[in-house]
C-alpha cells in the first residue's frame, strides 16, 4: 500500500508542477486554447494519442470486446492506429492547420462559421458539443471504480474528486500547453504500463503460445459453435467487429477534442514526425489494450458478467499481479483518464465561451474576460461530470455508461463529413452541413430513446454511430448538389490559403 500511495503522490505532484510551470503560455486566448500554435511533433502526437485512449478503452472496451471477439479484438487496435491515427494525420493534419490558421479559428464551431459564412452553424455546432461532451466526460470515471476498489481501500467517490480537482488545477493554470506536456508524460506511462501488464498476464498463463492454446479451447454456444473461435483471425462475429473498428477509428476524424490538436501544430516537420509517433503510440496502447482483453475468457471462473458487467474483466485479470504492477496499472488508467478529461474540458469550455457566450450574450468580451470565463467553465464542466459519475456509482444506473457510445457516435456523425468536405471540397453547402448535424446527432438520440425499434444491426450504439458517420459522407455531397451554392468569391478566398507558395528543401520537393 505504501508503494502504491507513493506512486500516486509523485504522479500528482508532477502533474500539478507542470500546470503551474506553463502559466506563462496561458496569458491570452490563443496561448490558453492552442498553445500559441507552436506545439512540436512529440507533444502534439502524444496529446492526440492520450486524448484518444482513456480508461473507457482500457477497462471498458478492451474487456467487453475482448470477451466478445477474443484475440480478433486486436483488429480494433490496428484500425485505431491505421485509420484513426495515421490516415487522420495524413488526410486532416496539414489542411486543418493551414485553413484554421487562415480563418483564424480556434475551435471547430468557429471553423464552420468562417468556412461556410454562417453564424448559425457555429451556434448549432457548439450546442451539439456541449450536449454530447458532458456524458462523454462523465464516462471517463467509470473505468476507475473497479481498479481502485481492487488496489485501495478507499471510496470511489474520493478517487473521482481527487482526479477531477487535480486535472482542473493544471488545466486552469497552464491551459493547452500544460495539457500537452502532461499528456506526453502520461503517454509514456501508458506505453510502458501496457507492455509491462501484457507481459505479466501472458507469463501468468504460461506464455503467449500456451495462453493462445488455452483460449482456443474456450467454448461459448451463445457466441459461436465453431471450435477455437476466440483464438481465430476474425473471431465469432466479424461484421459487428467491423462496426467497432469503424466507430472507434474513423470517429476521431470528427471529434472536436481530437481535431483541435491539429490546430496547434508548429511546422511541416511536426506533421511528418507526429504522424509516425501517433501511429506507433496507437499500435502499442490501443493494440495492446485489445490484445490483452482478448485473453479475458481465460479468467471466466473469476468473472460474473451477469452480476458485474464487462468492466469487471480487466480488473479480474490484473488482481493477481504484484503490488508494484497494480500501482503501475492504476497510474496508467489515471493517466489515460486525466489526459482525455483535460482535452474534453478544454474543448467544451473554449467552445462555449468563444462560440456561444461571446457572440450571443457578450459581444464585447475582451481577452481577460474570455480567459476567466473559460476557466470558470472548466470548473463547471468538471463539477457536472463528477456529479453524474457519483450518481451513477451510488445508484448503479447503467444508462449513463451507455452514453459514451452515443456521445462518440453523435459528435463524429454530425461533424466528420462537414469538416472533411470543408477542408477539401469547394462545393459543400451550408444546408448540407446542417443536414449532417441533424442526421448524425438525431440518429443517435433516436437510437438511445427507441433502440428496440431499430433494425437488429443498428440497435447497438456502436453500429449506429458507424452508420451515422458513413451516411454523412454520402449525405453532404448529395444535399450540396440540390441546395444553394456558396458564393464563389468567398470560397476562393477561403481556399486561397492552399495556393500560397512556400520554399522547401529539394529533398522535400523536386526542383524544375
Amino acid at each position: 500500500m505504501a508503494v502504491k500511495m507513493m506512486m500516486l503522490v509523485v504522479f500528482f505532484g508532477v502533474m500539478l508542477g507542470i500546470g503551474f510551470y506553463c502559466r506563462r503560455h496561458a496569458t491570452d486566448v490563443n496561448g490558453f486554447v492552442l498553445g500559441g500554435r507552436n506545439v512540436g511533433p512529440w507533444l502534439t502526437a502524444f496529446a492526440y494519442g492520450t486524448s484518444y485512449f482513456s480508461a473507457v478503452i482500457f477497462v471498458g472496451y478492451a474487456g467487453q470486446f475482448g470477451w466478445k471477439y477474443g484475440i480478433s479484438s486486436t483488429w480494433i487496435g490496428i484500425g485505431n492506429a491505421v485509420l484513426g491515427s495515421m490516415l487522420a494525420w495524413i488526410v486532416l493534419g496539414r489542411r486543418t492547420r493551414i485553413m484554421t490558421h487562415h480563418l483564424n479559428s480556434a475551435t471547430m464551431p468557429q471553423f464552420f462559421e468562417q468556412r461556410f459564412q454562417s453564424r448559425s452553424l457555429k451556434i448549432g455546432a457548439s450546442v451539439i458539443i456541449f450536449i454530447f461532451l458532458i456524458p462523454y466526460t462523465a464516462s471517463l470515471y467509470n473505468g476507475l471504480s473497479r481498479l481502485f476498489g481492487m488496489a485501495f481501500n478507499i471510496d470511489y467517490t474520493v478517487c473521482i474528486l481527487a482526479m477531477a480537482i487535480l486535472t482542473g488545477i493544471y488545466v486552469i493554470a497552464g491551459g493547452y500547453m500544460a495539457t500537452a506536456i502532461n499528456d506526453f508524460i502520461q503517454g509514456l506511462i501508458m506505453l510502458f504500463g501496457i507492455v509491462a501488464v501484457i507481459a505479466a498476464v501472458l507469463k501468468a498463463n504460461g506464455g503467449f503460445l500456451e495462453a493462445l492454446n488455452r483460449l482456443a479451447m474456450v467454448e461459448d454456444a451463445a457466441s459461436s459453435t465453431q471450435p477455437g473461435v476466440f483464438a481465430s483471425f476474425f473471431g465469432p462475429d466479424p461484421l459487428n467487429l467491423l462496426g467497432v473498428v469503424i466507430l472507434t477509428s474513423l470517429g476521431t476524424w470528427g471529434l472536436p477534442q481530437m481535431v483541435q490538436k491539429f490546430y496547434a501544430i508548429k511546422s511541416e516537420q511536426a506533421i511528418d514526425k507526429g504522424t509516425v509517433i501517433s501511429t506507433l503510440f496507437a499500435v502499442v496502447v490501443s493494440g495492446g489494450c485489445y490484445f490483452l482483453g482478448g485473453f479475458g475468457r481465460l479468467y471466466s471462473a473469476q468473472i460474473d458478467i451477469q452480476a458485474n458487467g464487462y468492466d469487471s474483466i480487466i480488473p479480474a485479470m490484473l488482481s493477481s499481479l504484484s503490488p508494484l504492477l497494480i500501482g503501475l496499472v492504476v497510474i496508467l488508467v489515471l493517466s489515460a483518464s486525466m489526459s482525455t478529461l483535460s482535452s474534453l474540458v478544454m474543448a467544451s469550455s473554449s467552445t462555449l465561451t468563444l462560440d456561444f457566450l461571446k457572440d450571443t450574450f457578450r459581444k464585447d468580451m475582451d481577452e481577460k474576460e474570455q480567459l476567466l470565463t473559460m476557466r470558470i467553465l472548466i470548473v463547471v464542466f468538471i463539477a457536472i461530470s463528477v456529479v453524474i459519475a457519483i450518481i451513477q456509482y451510488k445508484s448503479s444506473i447503467t444508462f449513463i455508461a451507455q452514453l459514451m457510445g452515443v456521445s462518440w457516435g453523435a459528435l463524429a456523425g454530425a461533424f466528420l463529413a462537414p469538416f472533411l468536405y470543408g477542408l477539401y471540397w469547394k462545393k459543400a453547402t451550408k444546408a448540407a452541413v446542417w443536414a449532417s448535424f441533424v442526421f448524425g446527432s438525431g440518429l443517435m438520440i433516436l437510437n438511445m430513446l427507441f433502440r428496440k425499434s431499430f433494425p437488429v444491426l443498428l440497435q447497438s450504439p456502436i453500429n449506429a454511430g458507424a452508420a451515422a458517420m458513413i451516411a454523412g459522407l454520402v449525405l453532404v455531397p448529395a444535399v450540396s448538389m440540390f441546395t444553394r451554392k456558396p458564393e464563389e468569391k468567398l470560397v476562393e478566398e477561403v481556399f486561397a490559403c492552399y495556393d500560397v507558395k512556400v520554399s522547401a528543401k529539394q529533398k522535400k520537393i523536386l526542383g524544375d
